[in-house]
């Protein structure tokens, strides 16, 4: 950005004097395929942005170089500078100060292009990656290696015998719950063209001749219009908008994928049986959403948008079961000579006709002598029947319709087509039983402080205002609850019975709900069936938890639920403001404490526990690999059920292609499976008692650390000065604000989603580690933390997501934005401790560079890092302009949105770098 007041300074030269252009030891060669692929990519883009303007194309190669060579020595720190003289990132800065807004905003989307590009590749080379490994899968072994639920499974069998293992097979349930947080920095526009793009990537390598180049040539047009098309939407979403989301995925991926993740696990354990018998593998993949239905903080979700989401939600998942219904019994052309119907068969084709004959009579027309054909199509059309809430044909339930559909597959197994009886109709099962008639489970929260003073609000004017107007937020609290009731009545109990509170801290918020739900109906008979789940989020509530839950099952409403439920109970517990709240390692260890008793007192009430672990991608917010997190969890706190929220990039990362999706789901699948596994929970169990001196002085440590930066003196300004924290909130990326109706001069009310993005943002990730390193110094015992890290499943789970975390950092990056904040002191704390941190974590793994030995990983950060770093100067340089100039009125209002809109490109583009962000 070229502003002849604003160019590079000597002061700035010492901030990024490091870095050469040397290859550091620790690189290694690509796969060749991932080579082949982000060469032509990377080819293929030069070639667009040259046809663009070839002067974009040249400042796009020696930014690229610069930072090329600037990021070399970042990870090779065992090597010399060759050529102290020379340093490539001082270069970069003054390449972006050298030129125009409108050319740094191309740059911006230039850059961003090439990372949505890199993660395509990548993503295709892990795809690939499997095929092959699936192709060498020896089919007479005892486990596929692949599937790693059937290892899983294998390994319960042989530890606790064929009974015990299939009756936890059977409880076996995955609950991820889609959120729609402001972390993802990806339009909906540009993920139709990455889409694209990958398909065209994987049909590459079976094309040949003129199919290839038509292939190439496709790939030009989707690169370019992906370039040309803006990072940034022209406004933010709605929450009926945000629910395209769940949809674009179900459609792309979980409504085909998740039949065949059972069938997998089918085909392994019963062999060649497999197909011809009752299936083994039960329907355990239970999504959830809270899109259009979390109104906590979000006032934009109200109880009318509310149903308009369900609605879409159920026509979408009535439309798509009726043309899989079709197909189905478009293909079940067996004759009743070869295959005679059943007694229950004819009956049910009996009912059919006295239901509707025009129905039944355009069935037998297109199938006279194939019963079980005519009875599917029938079922298809009171599917559409439904859709149209045609009363006399709709089906009242989908368990009404799978009870139909079951009663063709007795009839096709009596006849001795089992193979029609378990193909693709127990597909169709599986998706039935899968998404029901409701696609996703809504779950409602609100934060407990609104319903207090909802009631305050009803017992001060009287319910119907007797004694004064009502509150707005009153009237849409219990204008919710009606919302709530009017899901379940026409789509079921599982379409929305979960009420979630927000920092839930006694079992008054508890029976508060319920009394707003009672009172939000007139008669008892329309007050909806709710299951009051609580969210212990902040340090404090944790500590408290086991207390507040000890008085919440005293509630007469809570017990008649635990009776018919069978003594099921769900409590969720919040990562992200626990980890904003007592800083992570102190949060990790809270957590897991307070697992730890929350498992101990299910068991002495008899409860049937699950546990919601509000994670988000980001480490800090409880992000890395599901599956580990799963296995390092305390005794008793899993039982074959987890659930979890999925948000920001993390969802397409995991369930955008169909292949890496069901590798997603199998893995957590088998981790939940195996962990509880004897083995695996004497070995949770001992490492933690083992370790727990250990723990107890690195959360001390840690915590007072952390609490001694917040606590700094205007500690809030200067972070929203030194991150993009004010401009992430002007990102049309998601219906939710990034702060709950206050000002930037407290941390209390900032969303901890903005507050991990910001830090990620500033190559600083300070949510992720802060505290640690300072712990580590003061314990300085390496031998125990080693032994630790090498024992201890939770530990060493947290070091590898926090090595991690700071290999995504970059201290001379970091330096420009802390200089932003003109606070010596403040600086110089996070620096001390991201070099302290750093410092003990690579002692700790052994390693002397970041992921070292983590190979795949580490190429992956280590390609990608100085493109980021090019992205991140530019954001950096242009919050430096804008805020200087700001303070000086010098710019008008169209110069000031040209400046944010260079810096949000920018933050779509290191969003899409980095990855794991939201």
């Amino acid at each position: 950005m070229a502003d002849n007041n604003d160019q590079i300074k000597a002061a700035d030269a010492g901030i990024v004097s490091s870095g050469t252009g040397t290859k550091g030891p620790e690189e290694r060669d690509l796969p060749d395929s991932l080579k082949y692929d982000m060469d032509l990519c990377l080819r293929i883009l030069r070639d667009v942005l040259g046809e663009f303007d070839p002067k974009l194309l040249e400042s796009f190669d020696d930014l690229r170089q610069n930072a090329v060579e600037a990021s070399a020595e970042h990870f090779s720190d065992v090597l010399k500078d060759p050529h102290p003289d020379e340093d490539g990132l001082e270069k970069a800065v003054a390449l972006i100060d050298g030129i125009s807004m409108h050319d740094s905003q191309l740059l911006a989307r230039a850059f961003t292009t090439y990372f949505h590009l890199a993660n395509l590749c990548e993503e295709n080379y892990r795809v690939a990656a499997l095929h092959k490994r699936e192709a060498e899968v020896d089919l007479n072994a005892a486990t596929d290696p692949v599937n790693e639920m059937t290892g899983a499974y294998h390994q319960l069998i042989d530890e606790m015998g064929p009974a015990k293992a299939e009756e936890l097979r059977e409880k076996l349930e995955f609950h991820p719950v889609f959120t729609a947080h402001p972390t993802e920095a990806r339009r909906k526009a540009v993920e139709g063209k990455i889409r694209r793009v990958a398909e065209l990537l994987e049909e590459r390598p079976k094309l040949g001749g003129s199919d290839l180049e038509e292939n190439e040539r496709r790939l030009y047009n989707e690169i370019d219009a992906l370039f040309r098309t803006s990072p940034i939407g022209l406004k933010k979403p709605t929450p009926v908008e945000e629910s395209d989301t769940i949809i674009d995925i179900f459609d792309n991926t979980l409504f085909d994928t998740i039949p065949k993740v059972y069938r997998r696990f089918d085909d392994w354990i019963l062999g060649k049986k497999a197909g011809r018998v009752a299936p083994v593998c039960p329907a355990f993949f239970h999504p959830g959403s809270w899109i259009g239905s979390d109104r906590d903080g979000n006032p934009n979700v109200t109880a009318k948008v509310s149903r308009m989401v369900a609605r879409k939600f159920t026509d979408h998942v009535l439309f798509k079961l009726e043309q899989a219904t079709r197909t189905v019994g478009k293909n079940l052309t067996v004759e009743s000579e070869t295959t005679p119907p059943s007694a229950e068969l004819l009956s049910l084709w009996s009912h059919q006709k006295e239901m509707s004959e025009r129905l039944t009579d355009k069935a037998s027309v297109i199938s006279s002598r194939e019963p079980h054909r005519s009875v599917v199509l029938v079922i298809a059309d009171r599917l559409h029947a439904s859709i149209l809430r045609d009363a006399d044909l709709m089906y009242k339930s989908c368990d009404e319709f799978i009870a139909d559909l079951k009663v063709v597959q007795r009839s096709l197994a009596e006849a001795n087509a089992a193979r029609h009886a378990y193909g693709p109709l127990q597909d169709l099962i599986w998706q039935a039983q899968t998404f029901g008639f409701h696609m996703v489970e809504m779950e409602f929260r609100q934060h407990s402080v609104v319903h207090a003073r909802a009631l305050e609000d009803i017992r001060e004017h009287g319910l119907h205002g007797e004694r004064g107007d009502l509150q707005p937020m009153t009237h849409e609290v219990l204008d919710t609850f009606r919302a709530l009731g009017s899901i379940q009545r026409r789509n079921g109990i599982k379409a929305a019975r979960r009420y979630i509170i927000s920092f839930t801290k006694s079992a008054q918020h508890v029976k508060d709900v319920f009394e707003l739900n009672r009172l939000a109906f007139a008669h008892p008979q329309d007050v909806p069936t709710i299951d009051v789940i609580p969210l212990f989020e902040q340090l404090e509530d944790l500590e408290n938890s086991v207390d507040t839950l000890e008085e919440i099952i005293k509630i007469p409403e809570v017990q008649a639920r635990l009776k018919a439920t069978g003594n099921k109970m769900e409590v969720m517990l919040g990562y992200s403001d626990s980890s904003k709240d007592a800083g992570p390692t102190s949060a990790t260890l809270a957590l897991h404490s307070a697992q730890e008793r929350i498992a101990k007192w299910a068991l002495s009430h008899d409860i049937d526990l699950t546990l919601f672990h509000g994670r988000g991608g980001a480490v800090g917010r409880g992000g890395g690999p599901a599956n580990r997190a799963v296995l390092a969890q305390p005794v008793g706190s899993v039982n074959c059920r987890f659930k979890l929220t999925e948000q920001g990039e993390v969802i397409f990362a995991r369930y955008g292609n169909p292949i890496l999706a069901i590798r997603h789901i199998e893995s957590v699948a088998a981790a939940t499976l195996l962990q509880s596994a004897p083995s695996v929970e004497k070995r949770n169990t001992e490492m933690t008692q083992k370790y727990a001196k250990m723990a107890a002085a690195l959360n001390e440590a840690s915590h007072n650390r952390f609490l001694d930066l917040l606590g700094t003196p205007d500690f809030a300004p200067w972070f929203s000065i030194v991150t993009p924290l004010t401009e992430v909130g002007l990102l049309p990326i998601g219906s939710r604000p990034a702060k709950r109706g206050i000002g930037a001069k407290s941390l209390d009310d900032l969303r901890t989603i903005p507050w991990v993005f910001s830090w990620a943002q500033a190559r600083i990730n300070l949510a992720a580690w802060y505290g640690l390193g300072t712990a580590c110094e003061q314990f300085n015992d390496l031998d125990t933390m080693r032994k630790a890290y090498e024992e201890w499943p939770l530990f060493s789970t947290f070091i590898d997501n926090i090595e991690m975390s700071i290999a995504k950092t970059d201290e001379r990056i970091a330096k420009m934005y802390l200089a932003l904040g003109d606070r010596d002191d403040l600086s110089q704390k996070v620096l001390d401790e991201m070099d302290l941190t750093r410092k003990w974590v690579l002692k700790i793994v052994g390693d002397k560079w970041p992921l070292q030995h983590r190979h795949v990983l580490g190429q992956a950060i280590r390609i990608r890092s100085p493109y980021v770093d090019a992205l991140s100067v530019t954001q950096v340089r242009a919050l430096r302009s804008l805020r200087r100039r700001n303070d000086k009125e010098e710019l008008s209002t169209s110069q000031q949105a040209e400046f944010i809109y260079l810096i949000l490109c920018t933050v779509s583009g290191v969003a899409a770098g980095l990855q794991n962000t939201g």
